[in-house]
């Protein structure tokens, strides 16, 4: 347990967009995909919306990922890491709603379990699975949720009820939002969105917007602030000692699980090659020696 000076290092963004059906939450994504890698061929989309993701073909050479039911975490899981092994840059998940509410989901597991509240001992870990593969990806994550109107039953003056709506809810586990760099919620059907969460400051207590490619750029200029992990880690492979490693190791403190393998690496190395002078010198005045007493 050691205390640190606060260190910004560079981040993969988690971004979330909700809206009710026919909002432009697939649309959106993709533009904003788009700004923060420039590369349509580096964006993938989770398509669980029965190929929706195709009708915006025409934006450009994106990849699609076709995720039927049954939509458990495990599958979710799956479709993530065959888009982080073909390097993609920017995942989008259209949607995750699928995951909580969908055929072979979180809510039907737990009901297929016995509708318990202790079976939820047995979902929560499967759904915290994949929210922790969302947040320890490799890649930048665009997550869509659905959102529904909110009602409640309240009791008013006389005893009596009445429903109350409260706005619209997002249809996946609560608390979701609290993971993301930024949440923006699609307020109608022209695309105007405003941020619920964000960050990075750049959105909070803005105007309403319409999500563009400059976006994507405006995020991942926010992103690429900070430490950055390639730096650092070409800075442990020039190193040539190892209290030049111990230094880098608390100069990075805000890197230092990613950095702590390449350090023992390098540190590794760097002992090989003090063993291979040792030897060497060790060896060389026994060769003088011998040499000397062949000419005798």
């Amino acid at each position: 347990m050691k205390l640190n000076k606060a260190q910004r290092k560079q981040v993969k963004l988690r971004l979330g967009l909700s809206g009710p059906s026919g909002y432009g939450k697939s649309y959106s994504s993709l533009l904003l995909a788009f700004g923060i890698t420039n590369d349509w061929s580096k964006i993938a989309i989770i398509d669980t919306e029965n190929n929706s993701a195709n009708l915006y073909a025409h934006l450009g050479d994106f990849n699609v990922l076709q995720l039927n039911d049954p939509y458990s975490p495990e599958r979710y899981i799956e479709a993530i890491k065959i888009c982080e092994n073909a390097n993609i840059e920017v995942i989008i998940i259209d949607s995750i709603t699928h995951e909580w509410q969908g055929k072979g989901g979180c809510l039907q597991i737990h009901e297929q379990l016995g509708g318990r509240f202790q079976d939820w001992n047995k979902v929560s870990p499967r759904h915290q699975a994949f929210i922790d593969s969302i947040l320890q990806s490799t890649a930048h994550i665009i997550t869509t949720t659905r959102r529904k109107v909110d009602y409640s039953l309240d009791t008013i003056s006389n005893g009596r009820t009445r429903v109350v709506k409260h706005g619209t809810k997002e249809i996946t586990r609560e608390g979701f939002e609290y993971e993301l760099t930024a949440n923006f919620e699609l307020i109608n059907d022209k695309h105007l969105v405003r941020a619920s969460k964000d960050r990075t400051g750049l959105f909070m207590d803005k105007p309403e917007f319409i999500i563009s490619k400059a976006t994507g750029k405006k995020l991942i200029q926010w992103c690429n602030e900070g430490v950055s992990f390639q730096k650092a880690s070409e800075e442990v492979e020039r190193c040539e000692t190892t209290e030049g490693l111990k230094h880098l190791y608390n100069k990075y403190s805000s890197l230092q699980k990613q950095l702590y393998p390449l350090i023992v690496e390098r540190k590794k190395e760097l002992e090989n090659i003090s063993n291979q002078i040792i030897s060497k010198a060790n060896v060389e005045p026994k060769t003088k020696i011998q040499n000397g007493i062949n000419k005798k």
